[in-house]
């Protein structure tokens, strides 16, 4: 059975974050996946980096969130939904990927610091949901899509380089339409499909 990781970052559960987590879960179970969900605010997730975490980047890993890091690294799909607030990951999920994504787990340094070594073998795919108040073309024309860089290169490559990371904005969100929500949901779920088919070894 594919193991999908689906982390949800808002604060509110009747928000457009959650009908949008619920809508890429419900098609992710459908699939057949085993869908574990970490709710990051309802969780009491806290996104500061203790100092026995930084201390462990250079030395023993600390003995932190292993119920978190267990769910990272058994995860085939990782699905991520949050609201994109002053074009960056609001602050739990920032924390999230610093504490989670640690030395020993996600990645290993390599001899004198050079390019960091990929860990995350069984991850294949990222599916990152997000909604944003500006339109379409800030986010593409004047800012090149700043946070789908990050995810792509500055976080996913180094860790899980063969996975795929697949980004679904809904731009203009806070004046969408019933029917433009609609058909991005529609699309959510077929990208669900898509995924599932992209699998190489689904189980």
């Amino acid at each position: 059975m594919t193991r999908c990781l689906l982390v949800f970052a808002h604060p509110m559960g009747d928000s457009l974050n959650a009908r949008l987590a619920a809508t890429v879960e419900a098609k992710a179970r459908a699939q057949g996946w085993q869908v574990t969900r970490r709710d990051l605010y309802a969780k009491g997730f806290d996104p500061r980096l203790t100092v026995e975490e930084r201390q462990g980047y250079y030395g023993p890993p600390a003995e932190t969130l292993a119920e978190e890091k267990q769910e990272l690294t058994a995860a085939q799909v990782l699905i991520l939904v949050f609201p994109t607030w002053w074009f960056g990951f609001p602050a739990i999920l920032k924390g999230w990927f610093d504490r989670v994504w640690a030395p020993g787990l996600a990645f290993d340094h390599s001899p004198g610091f050079g390019a960091m070594l990929p860990r995350l073998g069984a991850l294949q795919q990222v599916l990152a949901v997000t909604t944003m108040g500006a339109p379409s073309w800030i986010d593409w024309l004047v800012l090149r899509r700043p946070l789908r860089r990050i995810l792509r290169l500055a976080i996913v490559k180094p860790c899980a380089p063969k996975a795929r990371v697949t980004w679904r904005a809904l731009h203009s969100a806070e004046t969408v339409a019933p029917a433009r929500l609609q058909h991005f949901e529609t699309r959510l779920a077929a990208e669900i499909t898509r995924i599932a088919g992209r699998l190489t070894c689904p189980d």
